[in-house]
């Protein structure tokens, strides 16, 4: 029929020449306002009358609105003969119904054309998100500001402006055009000061036209509006924005000189010119990248980890479940240590994970249940995934519902891997079940045999980076069992993979290793130098869960080696990190505090299950033994005998205590001494 309806301002009807059409009085556009953001639905009478008077309708409302939808026919159709039903604006059943094409109607010509900007590359992208926001010519249904039936359609079509104002400077930067985006933004933001995104932009833009100190202080005075008016926290991707400007020195470095980078250049600015803005391409390729970046090194690795949760965000705001676990299975970087460098991250990823297998179900596809398994399993290393206080180290053991169902991620991780006999997933699965390897003391057998596999599946099918892990895993664990010439041999081959593919954090390990061995053959005082070294040499690895706090437990090798208790003013100038709560008993009674001792051994949690929870049962042990604590010595013993045949710590690859039998012979010797004072102690 031609005519065309306008909501994005004041109501409007036009004929197909443009010629506006007399609408009538203000009631008359105001039904026609509510019939078009039904959008092709019936209103019955009654809603109709409830809208349009919402106090107190009078007595002749279903009257007037039925002159009113008279009136609006006419105007619509002036060439409809009479008696003959409208086609246009219809009777149906209760109320009416406005039959419009999706072309007939201006919000809904600029949704349709906002879909088609998002799935273009950029330099399409930016006409049609022109096109897009022409169709604006002022407020959603401007006649009608406060009316309660319009508010939520002029919230929604308002937000989708905001964000199309957005992803047209995004696509601008994209393209090049950073100078052509900066007054928009200007205006965007002036008028919108609460979108965080559009500040970003608005930096970045600047940054590109080389005027990098006004974008960091347009980022200040953003950071300082967003705080004052939405609190601490709303302002966290400004914060990384003005990291990444602060840190971008490409505007400085000289052309590239090698082939492989001037290909890489080319190619990303062909990615960045063809793949549309916000595609979902996007977030499967920067999967990938950050897969990559995590081995590269320190920077990589924290890098990684930062981009990496507001990855799986956006993926999860996506809305696509599908989509959401395959960006969340997809980080299967191999990982060694079994204490999370960012528990409250890592305890986050988790719970995505957990979260997108739930949406698959069961009967999802099998190949990415797995893969979300295996990050459930990786995430939830050490105590990452506790969600309520970690049982006492003075009672007896009990049930700790994250970490069996950690467990059970990794044990059908694994099945499911193996059924599928997809080489790569089963690499990824016997990684979670790595890091859940370590429920219990005494393990360390068990780790060499799943080393064993892990490196025997990656050379058959070529996967260089799980090669490395399963020798790692293996050299941990002989070490753990006092094999130290094959550990040599693994610690050799490990530092000839990581030379040959590129993966210097893999050598971080094996430096650990040889100050260890040198400890193990020739005593602490000969690894004094060897532990020095490499503790600044990895101060700065990027794996704070590895290094914080380890240098207390290298101060306390010789004394745990020996039988007595440390020097208080050795430790002074440490930092204990994460192991504090374990150390502290053990300084307090070597400090002559026992009571301060015995209440900290009562109220320590057990050690976390990771490769480290050997040695910290035999501090536990040692501080009991000196203060008499009967419960913790007891528990520290039964958790110690499974571990016999083993070395104290030397599982973490890191620090030896010693042959663990020693330790145990040390507290049944307490435990004898005690006799019945041991029942008393148990109450105290």
């Amino acid at each position: 029929m031609g005519v065309e309806f306008g909501l994005l301002g004041p109501v409007t009807a036009r004929d197909p020449d443009g010629t506006p059409l007399p609408l009538g009085a203000p009631r008359h556009r105001e039904v026609l306002g509510r019939l078009l953001i039904a959008r092709g639905r019936v209103v019955p009478v009654t809603r109709l009358v409830t809208d349009l008077w919402e106090d107190r309708p009078p007595a002749g409302a279903v009257g007037a609105v039925r002159t009113f939808v008279a009136a609006l026919r006419r105007a619509l159709e002036p060439a409809r003969p009479p008696r003959r039903p409208s086609r246009l604006l219809v009777t149906d059943g209760p109320g009416y119904v406005l039959r419009a094409g999706r072309d007939a109607v201006d919000a809904w010509r600029f949704e349709d054309t906002a879909a088609r900007a998002g799935q273009a590359p950029p330099h399409a992208a930016v006409a049609l998100w022109d096109e897009a926001l022409a169709h604006w010519r002022g407020p959603v249904l401007a006649d009608f500001p406060t009316a309660a039936w319009a508010a939520a359609e002029q919230a929604r079509l308002e937000a989708l402006r905001l964000d199309a104002v957005e992803r047209r400077a995004d696509a601008l930067l994209a393209t090049g055009a950073a100078r052509d985006a900066v007054a928009d933004l200007r205006a965007h933001v002036t008028a919108h000061p609460g979108r965080e995104d559009g500040w970003v932009l608005l930096a970045t833009a600047l940054d590109r036209c080389g005027r990098r100190g006004e974008a960091l202080d347009t980022l200040r005075h953003a950071r300082r509006g967003l705080t004052g008016a939405y609190g601490p926290g709303a302002e966290a991707a400004l914060a990384r924005a003005e990291a990444r400007i602060r840190s971008d020195t490409s505007g400085l470095a000289p052309e590239p000189a090698g082939a492989a980078d001037g290909v890489w250049d080319r190619t990303a600015a062909a990615w960045a010119r063809s793949v549309p803005a916000r595609a979902r391409a996007r977030l499967h390729a920067t999967a990938g990248l950050l897969r990559d970046l995590a081995v590269t090194g320190a920077d990589g690795l924290e890098e990684a980890r930062e981009h990496r949760r507001d990855l799986v965000a956006a993926a999860e705001r996506s809305g696509d479940p599908v989509l959401a676990a395959r960006i969340i299975g997809s980080y299967d970087v191999p990982a060694v240590w079994t204490r999370a460098d960012d528990p409250e991250g890592a305890a986050e990823l988790a719970r995505s994970a957990a979260r997108a297998a739930a949406r698959l179900g069961p009967d999802g596809p099998p190949a990415l249940r797995a893969r979300l398994l295996s990050v459930v399993a990786v995430e939830s290393r050490g105590d990452a995934a506790a969600h309520a206080p970690v049982p006492r180290a003075a009672e007896p053991p009990a049930a700790e519902p994250w970490r069996l169902r950690a467990e059970r991620a990794a044990e059908e991780a694994v099945s499911l891997a193996r059924r599928l006999k997809d080489p790569a997933l089963l690499a990824f699965a016997l990684n979670g079940a790595f890091m859940q390897s370590c429920a219990r003391c005494g393990s360390a057998a068990h780790r060499d045999a799943l080393g064993s596999e892990l490196t025997r599946l990656a050379i058959d099918h070529q996967l260089p980076g799980h090669e490395v892990l399963g020798r790692l895993i293996r050299l941990q664990a002989l070490a753990g069992l006092g094999d130290l010439a094959a550990g040599d041999a693994q610690a050799e081959e490990i530092d000839r993979l990581a030379h040959r593919d590129e993966r210097p954090l893999a050598t971080v390990f094996t430096a650990w290793y040889r100050a260890l061995r040198r400890c193990a053959t020739d005593g602490p005082e000969a690894a004094r130098i060897p532990y020095a070294r490499v503790l600044a040499e990895t101060a700065d690895c990027g794996m704070p869960g590895l290094t914080r706090g380890v240098a207390a437990l290298v101060a306390l090798v010789p004394v745990m080696r020996g039988a007595g208790l440390p020097d208080p003013d050795d430790l002074a100038h440490l930092d204990t990190g994460p192991y504090r709560p374990w150390l502290e008993p053990l300084l307090l009674a070597a400090a002559g505090a026992a009571e301060q001792a015995r209440h900290a051994l009562s109220t320590v949690p057990r050690p976390p299950h990771d490769l480290l929870q050997e040695a910290l049962w035999c501090v536990l042990a040692r501080a009991a033994a000196s203060v008499r604590h009967g419960p913790v010595l007891r528990r520290a013993r039964d958790e110690l005998a499974a571990a016999v045949g083993e070395y104290a710590g030397a599982g973490s690859g890191l620090i030896s205590f010693g042959p663990v039998t020693e330790h145990l012979k040390a507290v049944d010797t307490a435990l004898g001494a005690y006799g019945l004072v041991a029942q008393e102690d148990d109450t105290a």
